[in-house]
């Protein structure tokens, strides 16, 4: 039996007035879930421990834009609708074929999150106070077989297996475009009057692409989902080392990294979700890529060039 220990957590920050960031915690099988629900200037660690049926556990973390309280409105529409969709979609006692079974978690969680981009955006559309609202989304479904992971925006997803660290998503920005065209480089990109400027959000736009992948889970594995609160202040290598030491007290490698975000400057609202994947028959990490299987649900974007080497 597969199991999964969570540990999430999203703070304010140091410098912004409210916290526009989000996550969400799933179990489908128990409709159970938890949001970030902390009041601005709390740290409180949400931490839960589940063994993963067919029906899977799925994890996400949101960073809202727009003026006003709209960032905030908008992460929150989105971790509360997919989470809504996935709960009340009538098709989820509906009989499968093994081939269709293989891909149901992923599938909803790609509808529901389209589902989302639908509700924000009308929002946005209706409600002035929220013109122009939108929303990352870096979702993560997880079940006996896979993990399952879908982005929209540049939240990203890190995993930690054998005491290395690899980035697990791309960027779906303007300097990761660049990057890609070989007009800038990933250092440059750092520093980058446009670093901010993200392709495509929930909300945003009518139509939107998402992102979706799949991952083999290993023995131990660990997959970091965090706003770029966290990724602008901690370094890929900052993360691993946290982890890896923390790797039995995972709790506190979340408060750890918010604290080190924090030190770092601080300037924006910082989220994380921690997951690390246990159970029998779990194959042993072997070699030093990782290895990303593109799931086509309808993703009409570049995608190429993901497997993934460690970070140095």
């Amino acid at each position: 039996m597969l199991s999964v220990e969570i540990h999430a957590t999203s703070h304010i920050g140091r410098v912004r007035r409210g916290n526009e960031d989000n996550y969400l915690i799933l179990n489908v099988t128990r409709s159970k879930a938890w949001t970030s629900a902390q009041a601005d200037g709390e740290f409180v660690i949400e931490s839960q421990n589940f063994e993963v049926d067919a029906n899977g556990v799925v994890l996400a973390v949101s960073d809202g834009m727009g003026g006003a309280l709209a960032g905030e409105v908008a992460s929150k529409m989105a971790v509360e609708s997919v989470c809504q969709k996935l709960l009340d979609d009538e098709d989820a006692d509906v009989t499968l074929t093994p081939e269709a079974a293989d891909q149901y978690l992923i599938s909803r969680l790609y509808g529901a999150t389209l589902y989302a981009n639908y509700l924000i955006h009308q929002q946005g559309r209706s409600d002035a106070q929220y013109q122009g609202m939108g929303a990352t989304f870096t979702g993560m479904g997880v079940t006996p077989e896979a993990v399952d992971i879908i982005q929209v925006g540049d939240s990203r997803a890190y995993l930690v297996r054998n005491g290395k660290i690899y980035q697990i998503t791309k960027d779906q920005s303007l300097v990761q475009q660049l990057i890609d065209a070989q007009q800038i480089s990933p250092e440059e990109a750092e520093t980058h009057t446009l670093k901010n400027v993200i392709l495509q959000a929930l909300g945003a736009q009518n139509e939107i692409y998402p992102v979706s992948a799949r991952l083999a889970p290993n023995k131990d594995d660990v997959v970091l989902i965090c706003s770029d609160g966290l990724s602008n202040k901690v370094t890929a290598a900052g993360m691993q080392k946290i982890v890896t030491e923390n790797i039995d007290q995972l709790s506190n490698a979340c408060a750890e990294l918010v604290t080190l975000a924090n030190e770092n400057g601080g300037e924006d609202n910082i989220t994380v979700v921690l997951a690390k994947i246990t159970g029998e028959g779990l194959s042993e990490p072997e070699g030093d890529e990782v290895q990303l299987e593109l799931i086509d649900l309808g993703n009409i974007h570049d995608t190429a060039d993901q497997n993934t080497a460690e970070i140095p």
